[in-house]
């Protein structure tokens, strides 16, 4: 008789240093082995300056990183079909950068 396979009990601890960030900025770089998420915030002063506050880097495996598009793209439908359709706005020339 073939039992299946028990889910593992899960415990969240969060480190000392854990911290939670509004982010409204995430650049990505990738190479053959990981890929590196560049959180940070946007601050535009005016039309031609755009800063952006870089606070946390984070690396993820590719395999780690496709998980995470799809968990993300799950609750982007979820969140959708509660709330509506989310709308990008488009790139106006001379805006900001989209991230």
């Amino acid at each position: 008789m073939m039992h299946a396979m028990q889910q593992p009990k899960i415990t969240l601890i969060n480190a000392p240093d854990y911290r939670e960030h509004y982010s409204n900025s995430v650049q990505i770089r990738t190479s053959l082995w990981d890929m590196f998420l560049l959180f940070g915030t946007v601050n535009q002063t005016s039309p031609d300056a755009v800063t952006i506050h870089n606070f946390q880097g984070v690396y993820l495996s590719p395999q780690q990183a496709k998980m995470l598009m799809n968990v993300l793209q799950q609750n982007v439908q979820q969140y959708e079909a509660t709330f509506g359709e989310i709308k990008l706005e488009a790139q106006q020339p001379g805006a900001g950068p989209v991230q």
